[in-house]
């Protein structure tokens, strides 16, 4: 897995967020990159049915992604995590006298995904409860696994067809101990993915015009 940077792209003024993803999609596509089918990423909300010392549950996000179709990422708010097999679904199901799924919290991403060189480049339309959200981008420079060798690279790639929009350093990667030097993992991606969701479940739905 290379370094990946995940971010939210704004609707543009006088766009519907279905335009603003078409437009992204002919700037990738002007730049010679070509669609390698589609993806997906989903996240469900999972909270503590009881706590013996008092203090307020952290939740745990239980997420998938279509670049692993055979596992599972498990996240406690604010850490830890953990990768396991598809079947960590059926053991949430087991523990649900620990654990309930909070109804209409799941959010997923969908949409194309491209190849451009060693850039893997995905846009999609982030809904919940089948409320459009906003427009999530994710880049991956496969070539590289340090984000320090080539993050100023990535963001040259982002500004080519984000441009304003193009995104800052994650701070996945500044907050680790080794820095910027220490190797990427899949938990990145996710942790990324699950800060992006946290945020639109705070916004308001899209209005109609916009998501047409």
């Amino acid at each position: 897995m290379g370094v990946t940077c995940v971010c939210q792209v704004p609707v543009l003024d006088g766009k519907s967020l279905q335009q603003t993803v078409d437009l992204l999609h002919r700037k990738l596509e002007l730049l010679g990159a070509t669609k390698q089918g589609n993806f997906w990423v989903d996240c469900e909300t999972y909270h503590a049915t009881a706590n013996a010392t008092g203090q307020p549950s952290k939740l745990l996000y239980v997420m998938h992604n279509s670049e692993m179709p055979l596992s599972s990422m498990a996240l406690f708010e604010g850490g830890p995590g953990l990768t396991a097999d598809a079947n960590f679904d059926v053991l949430m199901l087991k523990l649900k006298s620990h654990f309930q799924n909070a109804k209409g919290h799941k959010v997923e991403s969908r949409g194309t995904r491209y190849r451009y060189c060693d850039f893997l480049v995905k846009i999609g339309t982030i809904t919940m409860s089948s409320s459009s959200r906003g427009i999530s981008v994710e880049v991956e420079y496969c070539a590289c696994g340090i984000p320090q060798d080539c993050w100023n690279l990535m963001k040259e790639f982002m500004q080519s067809f984000l441009g304003a929009n193009a995104p800052e350093l994650p701070t996945v990667f500044s907050s680790k101990p080794d820095g910027l030097v220490a190797p990427v993992d899949c938990m990145d991606t996710m942790s990324q993915y699950l800060e992006l969701f946290s945020k639109v479940r705070k916004q308001q739905v899209l209005p109609s015009s916009a998501v047409r």
